[in-house]
């Protein structure tokens, strides 16, 4: 018997998990820290280190008094976080500023000069992240503040890191950048990084992007490193801060999808949608060829022997808190009644846009679009029509990967949403015409446990961590009538989704989609009725 914890940052908080290798998940505590929003500038989101490293603290040890267990009897720590969330740091590895959160869509213009300068001299990177670079990753955030910086920090700039390492940096008390480990997960997801040409991409490239970027890939140095690899052992600083034992085991973090794609029971021929304020779509396969619009194809990311595959959402939970929001309630509280929603019934068509697109399209110039609206509407048919808004893109996505040879045999609703939301999963089941499978119970930072349990010797393999550690599913079965009611509603999406999608798309006849709608709605009411 022994006891790990797993720490799973996310965009507004912190939760810590005390895990027995024979009793499972003993305890969870949650620490939340700000955001940081600018009404006038919708694209900024910022993060202060300090405050998420204090709120690791609290959770720390709150589920320690939760659970009445002595911070000694912890035999490892991991951790995961989001990404591309990206903070510049001085020599002694002191932020500069906050982190670039992975919702800061700032940098866009940058990604643009990035994918057609990749193009232009024919990157070979470019084609492994989908042949578009995308607003949300390291290059273009890291030019976006090289561009903005005051002189003194710039001057000040010693090295940029993702969340996870940057997290693992300070509880192992490193404090140099020569000291520094770089997770593969990160790197190669979202700074092209791969053995394949190198490492990172050449200075050649770099400078040509922006003369802002010459000199910054040597400064971009340390040991790229599976989450197989130890990072290094808790600080006494840090240890006594949280109330567990020095020099504990703390692997090689990665990004919280990634892992709670394992913690849900991820296998190769798995796709699991990791559902929260966003979309992470992680699957994994021993070969797979490159993927159009899709954001990475990294070995050894997901999975330290396996090829790990990203795409994703840029939001959904988001979505439906915007939509509870306006209307003056909440998710919860307008959710209610959903169930007896029939497919298409509400006459609505809303694409997922609001906080614009990740895969396939990587477009972070599009917003919110919903069709269809008469003067009877309401808030709950919005959310509705939403919720088969994210399942009509995912099934984009999933056939995306499917046409590039990624085996889509089983289909996981992981993440924080599919826990509350049953009318969600049997959307999803019925949209894609496969059967939904929910872990039965919450398996985020479930991941982060097994990679601690690996970490402190305690399971060899994660597969081995899994078998013991997996929660149950329960699943979510299409619906034939549905299944068959959707697949027109599709259609038309599908042919939005690409029309008003990109600048390049060619013209086409958009005159049907409104009748259209108003045909498959008067069905829903009959089929209620």
């Amino acid at each position: 018997m022994a006891v790990v914890a797993g720490a799973d940052f996310g965009t507004l908080s912190v939760r810590v998990t005390l895990v027995d290798s024979e009793r499972g998940r003993l305890g969870t505590a949650v620490a939340e820290y700000p955001l940081h929003r600018r009404r006038e500038d919708p694209d900024f989101a910022t993060q202060s280190h300090a405050d998420q490293m204090e709120a690791l603290v609290r959770a720390t040890r709150a589920v320690l008094e939760q659970v009445g267990l002595p911070g000694e009897a912890v035999v490892a720590m991991a951790l995961d976080t989001t990404g591309s969330s990206v903070v510049v740091v001085d020599e002694g590895l002191q932020p500069l500023d906050d982190y670039y959160l992975w919702c800061d869509h700032r940098a866009h213009r940058e990604a643009q000069e990035i994918t057609a300068k990749a193009h232009e001299v024919g990157l070979e990177a470019i084609a492994w992240c989908g042949g578009v670079y995308s607003h949300e990753w390291g290059w273009a955030k890291l030019l976006h503040w090289l561009r903005h910086a005051e002189d003194a920090k710039r001057a000040r700039f010693a090295t940029a890191l993702e969340h996870c390492d940057m997290v693992a940096a300070t509880l192992t008390g490193v404090y140099r950048t020569a000291d520094l480990k770089r997770s593969v997960c990160a790197m190669g997801h979202k700074w092209m990084w791969n053995l394949k040409w190198g490492g990172l991409p050449a200075e050649e490239f770099l400078a040509a992007v922006d003369l802002l970027l010459a000199g910054v890939r040597e400064k971009m140095g340390g040991e790229y490193l599976t989450s197989d690899h130890i990072y290094g052992g808790l600080s006494s600083e840090w240890a006594e801060r949280m109330g567990l034992k020095g020099g504990i085991p703390i692997p090689v973090g990665a990004f919280d999808a990634h892992w709670d794609a394992l913690g849900a029971g991820c296998r190769e021929g798995d796709v699991v949608n990791v559902v929260g304020t966003s979309t992470c779509i992680i699957a994994m396969a021993q070969e797979t060829e490159l993927i159009p619009g899709v954001c990475g194809v990294v070995p050894g990311s997901v999975h330290p022997v396996l090829t790990g595959i990203e795409a994703g959402l840029s939001a959904v939970g988001d979505i439906f808190e915007s939509i509870a929001r306006r209307a003056g309630t909440t998710v919860r509280e307008l959710a209610q009644g959903l169930e007896s929603y029939q497919p298409g019934q509400t006459g609505l068509l809303r694409m997922s846009w609001d906080n614009g697109d990740r895969t396939v399209l990587v477009n972070p110039e599009l917003g919110g679009v919903t069709l269809g609206w008469n003067l009877l509407h309401t808030a709950q048919d919005e959310l509705f029509a939403a919720i088969e808004g994210t399942a009509f893109h995912t099934r984009i996505v999933l056939e995306r990967m499917a046409e590039h040879k990624v085996p889509v045999e089983r289909v996981i609703n992981g993440g924080g949403v599919p826990q509350n939301s049953a009318v969600l999963n049997q959307v999803y089941a019925n949209v894609l015409n496969k059967p939904v499978l929910v872990p039965d119970g919450t398996p985020t930072s479930l991941g982060a446990a097994m990679l601690a349990f690996v970490a402190a010797g305690v399971f060899s393999s994660i597969e081995e961590a899994q078998a013991k550690m997996c929660l149950p599913f329960r699943t979510f079965s299409p619906d034939s009538r549905a299944v068959e009611r959707y697949e027109p509603l599709y259609r038309i999406y599908r042919k939005l989704y690409f029309a008003l999608g990109s600048r390049e798309a060619a013209p086409v006849a958009l005159g049907e989609v409104l009748p259209e709608l108003r045909r498959i709605a008067q069905e829903g009411r009959r089929v209620e009725a």
